[in-house]
């Protein structure tokens, strides 16, 4: 007997009259805002303009929705596609069905389009954004709660999630809440890109690198507990290959940038001021800035010190020998002059 659940909604969408309202498309919207806020707040602090990172959302997103739509119904095709479907479901997003690795490629696609049509470097604006991304994610992985689906295996823990729906073969019961479990996980993802970003300086894309490989570890394991329907290779279902595939990535992307790109960018947006402590280490070792100001330094002793005499202001010795010969020869005629 379970003596503790979390009850799924009964139904994920309601209706204000002929409007449905769904429970899994609020998610996704209120998780896109959240994302363009903080996104917004971070690439004001590095030096860019009010604004542009919404204006490049308006690419971003609409690729997003659809690169993660095409992924889910091509990796999950029988759903749609096999006999006694109908294929127009493919085009229910509202019913649930976004891959997170769609999303992201496809929203890379739309915001690098974005950015090149205001001269923004691209990497420079995922550092910024990585952030919220993924609180985004931890936002709407609560949509899955509303349709009752992406839960694990069986369980009696108090936190487990209850499935009632007996939809696509559903079993009702009590289930570990996988989509819980990624939705906190995400939060600590951002945290941990957040801190990372403010301790290491993070630029040229390694704050979303980490952002990527973050995820993808906790995605690994949390995949690996689903119980859904998923195409396996090797015994591991897809999901976790691509999971693993896409870590590695990330982490030669950081090293790879990291080396041959150190620091952070000064400018991040045509025509702004370069960022405070963009690009430049936190201690002095004799750079170019310690050079200006040993040269300054110097030139305001030089001002303080009396001019030296040059050569021509002081006396030869040839030339005082003479002097002191022609004395002589004065006073020794006015002697003579004295005596006559």
């Amino acid at each position: 007997m379970e003596l503790a659940f979390i009850p799924s909604p009964s139904r994920g969408v309601l209706h204000l009259g002929p409007i449905p309202l769904r429970g899994y498309a609020f998610c996704i919207i209120i998780g896109v805002f959240v994302a363009v806020w903080l996104g917004n707040r971070r690439w004001i602090a590095r030096g860019g303009r009010p604004g542009t990172v919404a204006d490049i959302a308006v690419w971003a997103v609409p690729f997003g929705l659809i690169g993660g739509r095409l992924y889910h119904v091509i990796t999950d095709y029988q759903l749609y596609f096999s006999e006694g479907r109908d294929w127009v479901d493919a085009f229910k997003i509202w019913e649930g069905g976004l891959g997170i690795w769609g999303a992201i490629a496809f929203g890379a696609l739309g915001a690098w389009i974005g950015a090149r049509r205001r001269g923004i470097p691209l990497p420079a604006y995922a550092d910024a954004v990585a952030p919220g991304i993924a609180l985004a994610q931890a936002i709407g992985r609560w949509g899955n709660w509303f349709n009752q689906e992406l839960y694990g295996k069986a369980t009696d823990l108090p936190w487990a999630v209850e499935i009632t729906s007996t939809t696509d073969g559903r079993v009702p019961g009590t289930y570990h809440p996988t989509f819980l479990y990624e939705s906190l996980w995400c939060i600590g993802v951002a945290l941990l890109v957040i801190w990372a970003d403010r301790r290491f300086k993070l630029g040229h894309g390694r704050a979303f690198a980490l952002y990527v490989a973050a995820y993808c570890a906790g995605r690994f394991w949390i995949e690996y507990m689903r119980v859904d329907d998923a195409h396996h290779v090797l015994g591991l279902r897809l999901n976790n290959w691509t999971a693993l595939l896409v870590f590695l990535l990330a982490v030669v992307y950081m090293v790879l940038s990291a080396r041959s790109r150190p620091g952070r960018e000064a400018v991040v947006e045509p025509g702004t001021e370069p960022s405070d402590g963009a690009g430049a280490p936190e201690e002095s070792d004799g750079s170019a800035a310690d050079g200006g100001k040993a040269d300054a330094d110097a030139d305001a002793a030089d001002e303080d010190t009396p001019p030296a005499a040059t050569a021509d202001d002081t006396e030869r010795p040839d030339e005082t020998a003479d002097g002191a010969d022609r004395a002589r020869d004065v006073k020794d005629g006015a002697d003579s002059a004295k005596k006559g």
